[in-house]
Parts: structure tokens; C-alpha cells; sequence
């Protein structure tokens, strides 16, 4: 068990209550507990930065260092106790880890912060969110760290904006309501997206299928028509002079202007179907692009900011319906069956591929320029080597007995990993025994 630190019941700051009691319990600003510093500085020695959203601070799940070896045995620095268990990703920022589950009677979404040193907790924030979705109702949306706040988003579209330090919370919405969001089988799981002081979400509404939010206030900034959402989370890029918001709705790729919310561009696949769940990845200055349907794309753009509408090559044999690539050296990495090691400067061919049984279901893949760290579904971890041609398996480490799938995408902060395993946040140091 654990015990919240000054576990009391915490006023609220939000002018615009949604239907529900939203409760909110955290750390006084005058607790004697662990100031963050002022600057956010990462309070580790490693290289590492903050992984304050989804696939970190720059959403390409890449860090600076990666070990040469896992440690012998899962020996974590801490474990805490989370109110159930969950989808959606880890935040790790100016000494805070942030996660969404859902509380014993799947009723509500219950959202807890951690001290990143101790896991002591720190404050947790719950809502009732009722309904039923496949693979379950917990969050899938990672939480947002931006500067003195958190972002958090429950797969009904509950949509909080809460104190970092103390849980307090600042605005709240309702996306789903607001925006007329159609029903969705998966839920809202586009994590949210910081942008020119605004947050970007994908209601999916025929008037709002896209929409920006001021970070403050939670007042609309521009709202954008089109169809149904996808399962997947946007990115920003610098095209043609302009910043882009770039991801999927429900049948195609596109490119948003960040300004205004106008489309600039759509890119609809030649077969139809995709689920539109793995986030699209830049690399240098083309789009990579995969899909279930579709396989692994690469795109550049035109001089005006729009995209090239056919691909400058393609690879069939990466064909994710889920899972990310990430980029290490010079080689985008994927996992579909085995790890396809594809070069995107020789016509996106598939230059390796590591056979493991530990990579026959889902995955998730963080970056160094020559280590992969890969968090298979089962619940072990693979420490693998991308400096030569040929990858291989530097060590490997079994994190549970329990026959549970581990979804949920880990976050690497300092030199530590955090992740969830069941019920339960972990953080285990990198550099070996």
C-alpha cells in the first residue's frame, strides 16, 4: 500500500465544471518534501533530459545515451502502488512521473504524480468517466508536462489542466462533449500536443475535427472541420516557412497550419483501412510513414510546405498496426514479427532483421545513435546494438512473472527507465549492477 503525502481534498481552480466531481488530492506548495528546482534541471548525472509526453520531450522516442548492458536482475530503485492498471504512456518531468489509470470499480479515471526520486506520491487527480471500451476504459493519452502544468486527457475526452507541484486544478473540459466527437471504439488517444502557447487535441467532430486550445485557459483558439479521428498523436514540423501540426484523422494523413487551423494538405493512402495508430516520424526533413495496410512510406515535401502525394519509396515488409519506428544512426527501426533494420538514403530497403520471439507481438522502441531499448509486450527488456550492420541483442532482462501485457510506453529520464507493470510504477537504473 502507499499513503499520498498530506492526503487531503484540494480546491479546484476550474470556472467551467463538467458533468461529475472531479477530485483532486496534493502536496502544499509548503510540504517539507524535495523542491524542484527553479529551471526544471534533471536532477540526474546522466545525459539524459525529461521525457515530458509522449516518446519523450521531442516525440521521436530518441535519448542521448543508452547502457552498454542491462543490469543482471530486476532490482528497481522503487516501486509504487497505482489505483489500477493502464494504457497510456509516462511522463517524466522536473522531478514528477505522471500517469492515467483507472480506479478499482472502473468507473473513474484516476490520475497520480510521483516524486521521480522516491516514488512517494505526491498528489493524484480523479474524475468519473463511465463507459465501455474495447481493451478496457483506462487512459491511452500520455500526460503532457509543459512548464508549471500537466496535461491530462481520459479515453471519454476528459480533458485537465492541474498544477505539476500540487495537483490543483487549474481548467477542465469536456472534448467529447464540447466538440461532438463521434463514438469510438478505442477512445480519445492522441496524446495532447503543446504548439505556439496552444494545445492541439483531434475531437474528430464534423465542425472540430481538429482544435486548439489556449494552455491557460482552455478557451478554443481555432477550430477545424473534417471527419473522424484516428488512434494516433500528432507532431509539429517546420515546413515551407511555417510550423505544421502533422498526423492522421480517420482515413488520411495532413498538415495543419499551427497559426490557424487550416489544412494544407491530405495524403490518402492506396489501400484503404488502416487503423491510423503508429505516429508518423520525421527524419531530416521527409515524413516516414507506416501502416498495417500500407507498409513504411517516405515522403518529402514540396517548396510551397505541402507533401509530395507520392512516396519517394517504399517498404513492404514493415507493416506495423500499432508500433512506432524509431530512428538510431542512420536506420529507422521497426518491429512487425522480427526488427527490421530499414536506410532510408538506399530507397528505404530493409538492410537487417533480428528474429526473436520476444518481438512477435507489440513493442516499444527508445533511441540512442547506437542502442535500441525495446519493451516487449511480455514484459522483458532487450538491450540492442545498432552500431554495426548487423543489430544484435547486447543483454536482456525478464521485469515480471505476471502474465500480463506490458502496453503502456515506458519513458527514459536520466538513467533510469520508468515503467508500468500491472498495477505498478517501477523505476529501474540503467547503468548495470
Amino acid at each position: 500500500m502507499f499513503s499520498l503525502r498530506r492526503h487531503v481534498e484540494m480546491p479546484t481552480r476550474a470556472d467551467r465544471p463538467d458533468e461529475g466531481i472531479f477530485v483532486s488530492h496534493g502536496r502544499s506548495v509548503t510540504d517539507e518534501s524535495p523542491s524542484v528546482p527553479a529551471d526544471g534541471a534533471n536532477r540526474s548525472s546522466a545525459s539524459n533530459g525529461d521525457w515530458t509526453g509522449w516518446r519523450g520531450a521531442n516525440r521521436d522516442a530518441r535519448v542521448a545515451w543508452l547502457p552498454d548492458t542491462l543490469p543482471v536482475s530486476a532490482i528497481f530503485e522503487w516501486t509504487a502502488e497505482l489505483a489500477g492498471e493502464g494504457l497510456g504512456g509516462i511522463a517524466v518531468g522536473s522531478g514528477f512521473v505522471v500517469l492515467g489509470s483507472r480506479d478499482a470499480l472502473d468507473r473513474s479515471d484516476v490520475f497520480q504524480c510521483f516524486d521521480a526520486d522516491d516514488g512517494t506520491v505526491v498528489w493524484q487527480h480523479a474524475y468519473p468517466a463511465q463507459g465501455k471500451l474495447d481493451y478496457g476504459n483506462s487512459p491511452r493519452a500520455t500526460p503532457l508536462i509543459h512548464g508549471d502544468y500537466v496535461y491530462t486527457l481520459g479515453a471519454f475526452g476528459h480533458l485537465c489542466c492541474l498544477e505539476l507541484e500540487t495537483g490543483i486544478m487549474v481548467w477542465q473540459l469536456n472534448i467529447s462533449k464540447q466538440f461532438g466527437s463521434p463514438k469510438m471504439i478505442w477512445g480519445h488517444s492522441g496524446s495532447p500536443l503543446i504548439a505556439d502557447n496552444k494545445i492541439i487535441l483531434q475531437p474528430g467532430g464534423l465542425k472540430a475535427s481538429l482544435v486548439a486550445l489556449d494552455c491557460e485557459t482552455g478557451d478554443a483558439v481555432w477550430t477545424t472541420p473534417g471527419i473522424e479521428p484516428s488512434y494516433s498523436s500528432f507532431l509539429t514540423k517546420h515546413v515551407g516557412g511555417q510550423t505544421q501540426v502533422i498526423g492522421y484523422d480517420a482515413k488520411s494523413l495532413g498538415g495543419w497550419d499551427v497559426e490557424t487551423g487550416r489544412r494544407l494538405w491530405s495524403l490518402v493512402p492506396p489501400e484503404p483501412g488502416d487503423f491510423n495508430v503508429p505516429t508518423v516520424v520525421a527524419f531530416d526533413d521527409r515524413l516516414v510513414v507506416s501502416s498495417e495496410n500500407n507498409g513504411t512510406r517516405i515522403y518529402h515535401f514540396n517548396q510551397d510546405g505541402t507533401l509530395h502525394p507520392e512516396p519517394d519509396s517504399v517498404n513492404n515488409d514493415l507493416q506495423p498496426d500499432s508500433q512506432t519506428p524509431v530512428v538510431s544512426g542512420s536506420r529507422l527501426f521497426g518491429i512487425w514479427s522480427e526488427l527490421y533494420g530499414l536506410d532510408p538514403q538506399r530507397n528505404l530497403a530493409t538492410v537487417s532483421t533480428l528474429s526473436d520471439d520476444a518481438f512477435a507481438g507489440y513493442g516499444s522502441l527508445i533511441a540512442s545513435d547506437s542502442r535500441l531499448l525495446a519493451l516487449t509486450s511480455e514484459g522483458e527488456l532487450l538491450l540492442i546494438d545498432t552500431s554495426s550492420p548487423d543489430p544484435m541483442i547486447l543483454s536482456r532482462l525478464s521485469l515480471t512473472n505476471e502474465r500480463k501485457q506490458v502496453l503502456s510506453h515506458p519513458a527514459v529520464a536520466g538513467d533510469s527507465l520508468y515503467l508500468r507493470l500491472g498495477t505498478s510504477l517501477c523505476r529501474l537504473k540503467l547503468r548495470a549492477n
